[in-house]
């Protein structure tokens, strides 16, 4: 009874934390981005600093009819948000906090992680095909290209870390982590980073929803609440990214001055830095070309990844 009870407790605030996390996020970058393009709306709505701003989307989104096209597969387009939205409940479950402090122990965390975010791709594809409409399709197809085209640079990055753990467990990886790892494993987090940004599509990665060119991409018929939650699934994604880079290659729990009793608020605070520059990102650079996105995966990011293998097996080799 007490192991159900514990059980419960646990993913109880996971669930907490997928709710309040990505409404923080979205939140920060209104005002990230208000402050750093001069948009005035975002802050001051509401009077001090903009408090409002969140409330305000919120009664906008639920007040708007929930359309649904004429000629669209309606049970297809329905379920995409919810397809787009749950995979990444399902992460948080199995990413570590703090010693002790999981949702769900998965053995094979790492590869879990990996999977169940590439189904999250599914419900952007999925809503391309049932909306009825050309451009949605055309965001669609850009999803799929970019799924592909950076999925792999992702995973072999991932591999490097294991290969250096000598496990593919999110815990086991934060029991054999030590700050030497950084400076090593370098190459694979910056890969890792630019390719989790392109499969969320977040700027400069941001070709299936480009609305000069394809309206709004595989979105452009959703309204209302069910385009709310395609807008949390992204943000939703930026916090599981975050905090999986932090997992894996910034120590996690791992404080710079040893096991201080701050394990959870260190693993907060790496991964509330990487959301920012995440934000960042999205201000300072341009849209790419679907020519430069193809390029910067096969040409640079995956020659740099199995660079990475190469040198994590070299310097395994050294130290046994």
């Amino acid at each position: 009874m007490t192991d159900a009870l514990d059980v419960a407790v646990r993913l109880l605030l996971v669930f907490v934390a997928f709710l309040v996390l990505p409404l923080v996020v979205g939140q920060t970058e209104h005002k990230v981005m208000a402050h750093m393009q001069g948009r005035l709306g975002p802050m001051y709505a509401g009077g001090f600093h903009g408090w409002a701003q969140l409330v305000a989307d919120g009664v906008k989104f639920a007040q708007k009819e929930d359309v649904v096209p004429k000629d669209a597969d309606r049970r297809v387009f329905q379920l995409a948000p919810a397809v787009a939205l749950l995979p990444y409940l399902l992460v948080l479950v199995a990413i570590p906090v703090a010693p002790g402090s999981v949702g769900a122990v998965v053995d094979a965390g790492i590869f879990f992680a990996l999977a169940v975010m590439g189904v999250g791709v599914l419900g952007s594809l999925m809503a391309g095909w049932a909306s009825a409409n050309k451009f949605s399709l055309l965001g669609g197809l850009r999803t799929a290209a970019q799924l592909l085209a950076y999925e792999l640079p992702m995973l072999l990055a991932a591999a490097s870390v294991a290969m250096a753990a000598g496990t593919v467990s999110l815990t086991g990886v934060l029991d054999a982590f030590a700050w030497w790892w950084v400076p090593w494993q370098i190459v694979g987090a910056l890969v890792f980073f630019v390719a989790g940004l392109a499969e969320l599509q977040r700027p400069p990665f941001d070709m299936p929803v480009a609305d000069s060119e394809i309206i709004f991409g595989a979105y452009t018929e959703y309204t209302g609440l069910r385009f709310a939650l395609f807008l949390l699934a992204e943000y939703a994604g930026i916090v599981v990214l975050c905090a999986l880079t932090t997992v894996l290659f910034l120590g996690g729990w791992h404080g710079p001055w040893g096991d201080d009793g701050l394990g959870w608020l260190w693993t907060l605070l790496k991964t509330a830095v990487l959301a920012f520059v995440v934000i960042w990102l999205r201000v300072s650079y341009p849209r790419l070309r679907e020519d430069q996105l193809q390029k910067l995966a096969w040409t640079v990011l995956v020659p740099l990844a199995l660079a990475q293998i190469a040198l994590t097996g070299i310097v395994k080799v050294a130290i046994n």
